[in-house]
């Protein structure tokens, strides 16, 4: 049980901030779509045309813009978040989310005639995503994200500590599971809600650990079982490689539909991605959605198509249509992005991801805790105890990431509206406000001690949510500031679920003030400055929040 408790330990220490940061990037994914409603302005919006006319706006496209050939986008239901019906960018990217990279929209007028504009698109859901796969990690090697390998090995030990963890609960887990005992002793309550949260949501984290370390290693693993999984890859992509066509004779766009429905009967086409037309292997990836299902992606499913003949080249990432290993990674994808049941699942994984989040916050701060109490046993009695240095760093540097991350998030958000009109590039504001608050919330913590920093960046956070409804009851109450604010319940939940949250943190905030000045003055939560002043009164079992 000792070898178990000190692997508990150490995994969740080394591993916990990095994996902190992806979950709760990870649980604000689930809604990315509505946050860059929230964030994207209405006035660059293009008139929209019916499906029907989409034939029409491809032609036109093919024959007037070559540079659109190599990858473009459509998109046939109109969405808040989206500019245009059509969408491409310039220059072909890589794998590294390009920030500058400029996007040419393009619709139809009245008319029938061909309209195009040029936009900066704001990224910011894509920036959380980029937190959640990375944790924040900036840098590159070869192809991928350095933190994306980073955050692999992390699921390595995090699967660790929850297979450790379970072992340790084992032998008290039917007297002590959902038992909250909220008294005097406040670490005993923050352990139970450590290990209740653990417990209950155990199916989730073994899913999510396994899945990053596939996503994190795929190109390994993918190279490894070529010869097993996909033996006739290659071959095919060598039969392909011997024709060439003329982009402009692709199929129109209705005849695609038509061929995706009757494959795919009841789902709803979300957008049709056509890729390297002028190319040996082209492909239109038609995205479907369907709330129900299990789908391979975070929120559809996708068929491929040949856009010169119609053919269905990929139908494995269809529910059910998928077989042996496809059928297992499909479920992999669907369980680890929740795209499947809809709304309601979407908000149990948000609330999972959450819980993911608080359990190594929590873990740490019980680890903390736990080296002043061993501290104080060994001491002669009447002593106060100075807590080492090695303590009180990784007490300010838990605090300064956890709340340094969500003000960076929110603070981030919000710019998004307030310097979009001043701001040459919007997403490059966001890296930098997300980076420099993180940065600051934990030099902060360091510098002014982690007793006093604790409640102040809980008090910023709480007010850096409370602007993003704040934001938007602006743009209503005083249309002249330039702001906009969209009254769909998808946006709307994003404000009163972020006013929620500030309501939460003031809360944590006013707790944790109370426990800096009122608590145990030989504690690394304590505000004193002079804690040898102080006597050591009696062990009083507060545990801050």
């Amino acid at each position: 049980m000792r070898i178990y408790r000190s692997l508990h330990t150490w995994v969740g220490i080394t591993s916990g901030l990095l994996l902190l940061v992806g979950f709760f990037a990870g649980a604000l994914t689930m809604f990315k779509q509505p946050m860059d409603r929230w964030i994207n302005p209405p006035e660059k919006r293009m008139p929209w045309i019916q499906e029907s006319s989409l034939d029409q706006l491809v032609a036109q496209v093919m024959e007037q813009y070559p540079s659109a050939r190599m990858e473009f986008t459509l998109y046939p239901i109109e969405r808040e978040d989206l500019s245009a019906p059509m969408v491409w960018t310039e220059t072909s990217g890589g794998r590294e989310l390009d920030l500058s990279a400029e996007q040419r929209i393009a619709s139809l007028d009245s008319n029938g005639n061909l309209k195009t504009d040029i936009q900066m698109p704001s990224r910011f859901g894509d920036l959380v995503d980029m937190l959640h796969r990375t944790g924040g990690i900036p840098g590159f090697t070869g192809d991928e994200y350095l933190g994306v390998y980073i955050l692999g090995i992390a699921g390595v030990l995090y699967f660790l500590a929850l297979i450790s963890g379970v072992i340790l609960l084992l032998p008290t887990l039917v007297k002590d599971f959902f038992a909250l005992r909220y008294g005097k002793n406040k670490k005993r309550f923050w352990l139970d809600s450590h290990n209740v949260v653990g417990i209950t949501s155990l199916p989730f984290h073994i899913v999510i650990s396994l899945t990053v370390i596939v996503f994190a290693f795929h190109g390994e693993f993918y190279e490894a079982l070529k010869e097993v999984v996909y033996p006739n890859q290659e071959r095919a992509q060598e039969m392909g490689e011997s024709q060439h066509r003329n982009p402009q004779d692709i199929l129109p766009p209705s005849q695609l539909l038509q061929k995706v429905r009757a494959e795919a009967p009841g789902f709803g086409v979300t957008e049709m991605l056509y890729m390297r037309l002028d190319s040996p292997r082209p492909l239109v990836r038609i995205a479907v959605y369907k709330p129900e299902e299990l789908v391979h992606g975070p929120v559809t499913g996708y068929v491929g198509v040949d856009p010169y003949s119609g053919e269905l080249l990929l139908t494995a990432m269809l529910p059910g249509k998928a077989e042996g290993w496809g059928a297992i990674v499909n479920y992999f994808f669907a369980l680890h992005f929740g795209s499947f049941g809809g709304s309601l699942v979407r908000w149990i994984y948000f609330f999972l991801g959450l819980s993911g989040a608080f359990l190594f916050y929590s873990g740490n701060l019980l680890w903390i805790e736990s080296r002043r109490k061993k501290l104080r046993k060994n001491a002669a009695p009447d002593t106060l105890v100075t807590q080492p240095r090695n303590l009180q760093w990784m007490a300010a540097i838990t605090v300064g990431a956890t709340f340094g991350c969500v003000i960076g998030v929110c603070l981030a958000m919000v710019s998004g509206k307030w310097m979009h009109a001043v701001s040459d590039n919007i997403n490059y504001t966001y890296v930098n406000i997300y980076y420099i608050c993180f940065a600051v919330a934990i030099a902060y913590a360091l510098w002014i001690g982690v007793g006093r920093a604790t409640w102040h960046l809980l008090l910023a956070s709480s007010l850096s949510c409370a602007l993003i409804p704040l934001t938007s009851f602006a743009s209503w109450l005083i249309p002249g500031l330039g702001l906009w604010a969209y009254t769909s319940l998808p946006v709307l939940m994003v404000d009163l679920t972020a006013a929620a949250f500030a309501v939460v943190l003031m809360f944590a905030a006013v707790r944790s003030r109370r426990r800096a000045f009122s608590g145990n003055t030989d504690s690394v939560w304590s505000a004193y400055k002079d804690k040898k002043s102080q006597a050591p009164g009696l062990d009083r079992k507060e545990f801050p929040i």
